[in-house]
């Protein structure tokens, strides 16, 4: 029989654990004899020593006594039937959540291009990228290339991505699996990732095939700027499943995958280089001829009265996406129904009402009771029914442009006939805007470049902003007014962005005009900030690096007004920015007449009235545009407080304008005036005279022009 030698110091540890843990489990109702046999079975489960020898003592000690230990055993389970059954807890195994099992595979969309207008362009580039490579593998097999693997679709809202993503699946014919990002982000860890490779597995096992995650830009932002890691382990995955899809791994089968998205910018740029994303593609705001072709396209399926002028309602939606012009025709479709509803109502007889129905029954019957009553309408009833031109025109003011809510200005309805003289300065402007939009083939054909941009400068008040609009309106381009302090944000970097955005928004819609008023605030001279942050200093570095040429300029015209030339940064001035300055200067007598005539024929004049003569009225010297429209609103004020008084009639007289001359002064001075003329002089001379003048600045006689606001008057001597 072996000698029995254990540790102590590990034998009583070991007891005193499972002693604890065997106290816990107990029940009250055990005795001492109980304590006994668990002290017995501790000794023959306690851990073996440590050391070589000790090892070697127990192995022989077991050999020695195996009848005892099968003794023990069986005394114990002799007196474990005896006891009462001990409650065991169970320790319930957590099985692993299954995997997520998605179909992602939708039926072949309905949509096709015929459903579109105005895109033609981006349709034969569509057919290029994805038709061929769908279609025809062999070609790039043979050639040894891999064909595109992917485009992305971005712009605006509501100008057609989703709907050109389900035109192209329905063209092609070709398996299509539809996913919107947000539905693959999950709780779980893991669990997003999981569904974006069941996306591409499902994609790969029915090729040839077509991926299309709409709004992509919610699980691929960029990393570096992305603080949670789920966010990354998507992008990562998505990048390892883009790079799985060439024609080896396939099948020879193409599997291409689409994107949209309205913001561009925030993708992860590893998800924009070739070989992912071979191609991005634009839909921005259509121009006046591709809302023409849309309206038309949607029209195709209403039926509509022969008064219909779709050019003119292009025109007078400007700033309009495809959505829009959806909701337009369906909005004038409301009040078509409307209008032929009343209409059948007073030839259409009403079913009988029981003879017993009295006077006061038939005053509680409701409109819908009267409605009901109408009989059925029938074929010849409906036959002559149409929707017309005047249903669409009263339908515009009750669609909001989407692209108003982008920045997008709605031109209001100014033509040249509202700008009442000013004849040099428009047909400059026409010649330096109306025509390269118009017809940039007769440009393309000498070999000249787009201008740029154009610099309307001279006396506040003298219908700059005005000119900008008018032409604008009648380029029928896509128009985007800024002041100039709206761009300006106290953060670090948010007004640099700004300007970004307003240049993104122009090219992602051109033919635009871009319309800056009060450069001066927002391109001030370098240099001339005492101390500061130099936030002017990098709006206008910003600036001039949009608009010298670094990027395609997409026929995006900037148009800039200003009264105060001399502040403004001198780099900007230059051909290639800003190739047009303009003076425009205050009217002359004949010019105040054309102005006076076109502000009074929306108001109630006495047909005797000379405007002539008041216009040539001494007192109307150095009068502006702005001065011009006060004096008749003046004058027409003066009606409205006489006829409070003595009830006249409301027509304007002479007399009337003899009071407002008493209150309506001009608000440029003779001496501002000099120093415009001063102005126009320097910038006529050189575009580097402002220049040379920075360093004379302090001793130039001429003084600056004061800054007038509008409400200040300046009364001159």
């Amino acid at each position: 029989m072996g000698i029995h030698t254990y540790s102590p110091h590990a034998h009583m540890q070991t007891y005193d654990d499972a002693h604890r843990g065997m106290c816990r489990k107990r029940p009250r109702s055990d005795s001492s004899d109980e304590d006994e046999k668990q002290a017995q079975a501790l000794e023959s489960t306690a851990p073996p020593p440590s050391n070589l020898l000790n090892n070697i003592i127990r192995k022989s000690y077991a050999a020695a006594a195996p009848a005892e230990t099968k003794a023990d055993k069986a005394d114990k389970a002799s007196d474990a039937v005896d006891e009462k059954p001990k409650k065991v807890k169970r320790v319930r195994a957590e099985a692993p959540p299954p995997p997520p099992t998605s179909d992602f595979v939708v039926t072949r969309p309905t949509t096709r291009y015929t459903d579109f207008g105005g895109i033609n362009s981006i349709l034969k580039e569509v057919q290029e990228l994805i038709e061929y490579p769908l279609t025809h593998p062999e070609i790039y097999t043979h050639l040894g290339v891999e064909p595109p693997r992917g485009i992305l679709l971005h712009g605006p809202p509501g100008t057609g991505k989703t709907m050109l993503a389900n035109a192209i699946a329905g063209e092609s014919g070709a398996c299509f699996l539809k996913v919107s990002a947000p539905e693959i982000v999950s709780g779980m860890s893991g669990e997003s990732e999981q569904k974006v490779r069941e996306l591409f597995e499902q994609a790969i096992a029915n090729a040839p095939s077509i991926i299309f995650i709409d709004e992509i830009d919610a699980i691929t932002p960029k990393r570096e700027n992305s603080s949670r890691g789920m966010e990354k382990r998507i992008v990562a995955q998505l990048l390892t499943s883009t790079d799985t899809l060439n024609l080896e791994n396939t099948g020879g089968k193409p599997v291409l995958i689409i994107g949209a998205t309205n913001r561009p910018n925030d993708l992860d740029p590893a998800l924009r280089r070739a070989g992912r994303f071979d191609r991005e593609i634009c839909l921005g705001i259509p121009d006046e001829p591709s809302r023409e072709r849309i309206l038309r396209v949607l029209a195709s399926k209403m039926r509509l009265s022969g008064d219909m002028d779709f050019k003119d309602l292009a025109r007078r939606t400007p700033g309009f996406v495809g959505a829009d012009l959806v909701s337009l025709t369906k909005e004038a479709a409301v009040l078509a129904v409307n209008r032929i509803f009343s209409t059948l109502l007073t030839t259409t007889p009403v079913s009988p009402h029981g003879p017993a129905e009295d006077v006061d029954d038939e005053a509680r019957r409701t409109v819908n009771d009267e409605i009901r009553s109408v009989a059925p309408f029938t074929a010849e009833q409906l036959e002559p029914l149409r929707v017309d031109m005047m249903d669409f025109l009263n339908a515009l003011p009750k669609v909001q442009p989407s692209s108003k809510r982008e920045g997008f200005a709605t031109i209001p309805d100014v033509s040249w006939s509202d700008v009442g003289a000013l004849v040099q300065v428009r047909a400059e402007l026409v010649l330096s805007i109306l025509h390269p939009l118009q017809h940039p083939e007769r440009f393309a054909a000498l070999g000249l470049k787009m201008p740029a941009g154009v610099l309307l400068y001279g006396p506040p008040g003298c219908g700059k902003t005005l000119l900008a609009k008018a032409i604008a309106n009648e380029s029928g381009a896509n128009f985007i007014s800024i002041k100039g302090p709206e761009l300006l944000d106290k953060y670090v970097g948010e007004s640099e962005r700004a300007v970004r955005q307003v240049f993104e928004r122009a090219r992602a819609s051109s033919p635009c005009i871009v319309f800056f008023d009060e450069l001066d605030a927002l391109c001030p001279r370098r240099g001339m900030s005492d101390g500061g942050n130099g936030v002017s200093e990098r709006v206008v570095n910003q600036l001039l690096t949009e608009m010298d040429g670094l990027d395609a300029r997409k026929n995006v015209v900037v148009i800039a007004a200003t009264n105060r030339p001399d502040i403004i940064d001198p780099a900007m001035l230059r051909p290639g920015r800003l190739d047009k300055l303009l003076y425009v200067p205050l009217p002359t007598a004949s010019d105040r007449f054309h102005i006076l005539k076109t502000l009074a024929a929306k108001c109630s004049l006495d047909p005797t009235l000379d405007l002539e003569k008041v216009a040539y009225d001494s007192r109307c010297d150095s009068f502006s545009g702005a001065d011009l429209s006060a004096l008749v609103r003046e004058a027409g004020v003066s009606v409205l407080r006489e006829s409070a008084e003595h009830s006249t009639e409301l027509i304007i007289l002479a007399k009337h304008f003899e009071q407002a001359f008493q209150t309506v002064f001009p608000s440029v001075s003779k001496a501002d005036q000099k120093i415009f003329e001063k102005m126009k002089q320097n910038l006529r001379k050189s575009r580097k005279t402002l220049t040379a003048q920075d360093g004379d600045a302090k001793d130039a006689d001429t003084p600056s022009p004061p800054v007038v606001k509008d409400n200040d008057v300046s009364i001159a001597k």
